[in-house]
């Protein structure tokens, strides 16, 4: 007898159980962007552990970002009419949540140069009908005092409600990715975006050079943290391709221009 066939079963038995381990593991962290489908490649957040997060409700779902007591920082492109609904507190798109406090906009700023053929400039400020209640599940996110361009290499975070496939619905409840930021050099070039927009110095480009880990539709207007601070608006990808290494997310980047421009905005207005 082969000695090699006693340990054959057990070997197999081994390998199963290593399978069913990091399978596990990956629901609980990052192992493998194989096994990650969330947003996309990223995972659900603890409820209310990001309490600067608002999910608006217009004709689509966005994301944006609680700055103020009664202003919420998303993007241009983000359509909302007089119905839409502002959610601060929120987890789940549709389950009830006591924790939610549900906003209507008293009026929209959008960016004054803002261009939907170049993305130039796709940022606007909601003003709200009323305060929010600020508290351990509903808080502010305070803007930078400088606009600070973000280095290459930089690891940050985006959440939101978007897809997490390319042909999939929203998400349901709120998720994160982590992601890395791309020289603008190599989002322009003919591998990536080739200039075809232009990803400018008023633009961060963030993903991973192997793809998988990206922003999708639902997640526009969400904040692009790095290192905790505020440092960009979601805008922009492929269209359909989230998650393609060709195509990395493009987020509106908080360069002093626009910051001048938020508190200008917000101060002018009683």
């Amino acid at each position: 007898m082969n000695p090699m066939s006693l340990f054959l079963p057990l070997l197999a038995h081994d390998c199963r159980v290593l399978l069913l381990v990091l399978l596990a593991l990956s629901d609980i962290g990052d192992l493998s962007e194989d096994f990650c489908v969330e947003i996309i490649g990223g995972n659900q957040v603890s409820p209310h552990s990001r309490p600067y997060m608002v999910l608006l409700k217009g004709k689509k779902i966005c994301a944006g970002a609680l700055i103020a007591e009664d202003w919420v920082l998303t993007a241009a492109h983000c359509v909302l009419d007089k119905n839409s609904q502002v959610i601060l507190g929120a987890h789940s798109i549709t389950k009830k949540e006591s924790e939610k406090q549900i906003m209507f906009v008293k009026k929209e700023f959008p960016y004054p140069c803002f261009d939907p053929d170049t993305h130039e400039g796709d940022l606007k400020l909601l003003q709200l009908k009323k305060k929010a209640k600020v508290n351990k599940k509903v808080s502010i996110l305070r803007l930078p005092k400088r606009g600070d361009d973000v280095k290459p290499g930089t690891m940050c975070r985006v959440a939101g409600w978007g897809r997490i496939h390319n042909n999939s619905p929203q998400s349901d409840t709120l998720r994160e990715v982590n992601i890395t930021v791309i020289n603008r050099r190599i989002c322009n070039d003919e591998k990536h975006y080739n200039y075809n927009p232009v990803i400018g110095l008023n633009m961060i480009c963030a993903g991973s050079l192997n793809g998988g880990k990206d922003s999708c539709n639902g997640d526009s207007g969400s904040p692009l943290i790095c290192e905790g601070i505020i440092r960009g608006v979601t805008a922009f990808g492929l269209p359909g391709k989230c998650g393609d290494p060709r195509g990395p997310g493009i987020y509106t980047f908080l360069s002093q221009k626009y910051l001048s421009w938020i508190n200008k905005t917000m101060k002018g207005v009683v």
